[in-house]
């Protein structure tokens, strides 16, 4: 049984993703800021493991993959979900704060999560990560009200294209899943004049994130791969 760390779990699609990887026969460690929700996970069965804590943190991620491996075994996947989102408005009437947010919460916790994977997956010649991105990030100008969050998105997709031609030859592969809108109750909330039924489900990118980790995506490294519905 192969192990898969999830940032971001206990999210709308962390959930989701960690219902799908448990039901195909993984070993799910569930990461994310401590809460119930996180906690739920393990006593729902959607989770092998729980760690709560700030993913932006490098030295807790490192700890916390460590202490996953010591008691489940060697992370032999990953799905990066953990992010965030804002409209801040027009870039020139924002403040920097708005930008090092997104970055904070959406490039930062790319970057962390591949440096506290990869060296084991690089060590043990085979692994697997998929990071979230968005479509924002490969068509920026979609991202009118929100050019820092289209910005972070793109910098995380550049740091997955990056760092899978840097691992390829070791066997570990690294991938990016572009949603467009996720219909989850937040976005319903927030956007009540939009029509859901053309948005991507949770459960549509579990699946891409399921088919990625597996060995059937064997070949498949460095692809950013779109999942946009019909929005």
């Amino acid at each position: 049984m192969s192990v898969v760390v999830v940032t971001g779990a206990a999210g709308a699609l962390g959930v989701v993703t960690c219902r799908a990887l448990t039901a195909a026969g993984h070993a799910v460690a569930a990461f994310d800021l401590p809460s119930p929700r996180l906690d739920s996970l393990v006593a729902d069965g959607l989770a092998a493991a729980r760690v709560g804590l700030d993913v932006t943190d490098l030295t807790a991620l490192k700890g916390a993959v460590a202490a996953v491996e010591s008691s489940l075994g060697p992370v032999s996947g990953a799905a990066l979900i953990a992010g965030g989102f804002a409209y801040t408005g027009p870039l020139h009437a924002g403040d920097d704060d708005a930008l090092e947010q997104m970055f904070k919460l959406n490039t930062d916790t790319v970057a962390r999560g591949l440096r506290a994977l990869l060296p084991g997956m690089v060590s043990r010649g085979a692994g697997s990560v998929v990071v979230i991105g968005a479509r924002a990030g490969i068509r920026p100008w979609t991202g009118a009200g929100m050019a820092s969050y289209a910005a972070s998105k793109a910098a995380a997709l550049a740091l997955v294209q990056a760092t899978a031609a840097e691992v390829l030859e070791s066997g570990v592969r690294v991938n990016a899943v572009l949603p467009s809108v996720i219909d989850t109750a937040r976005n319903r909330q927030d956007m009540p004049d939009a029509d859901p039924r053309r948005w991507v489900s949770p459960e549509s990118i579990a699946g891409v994130i399921q088919f990625l980790l597996s060995d059937a995506a064997r070949d498949i490294s460095g692809a950013s791969l779109p999942v946009y519905a019909k929005a």
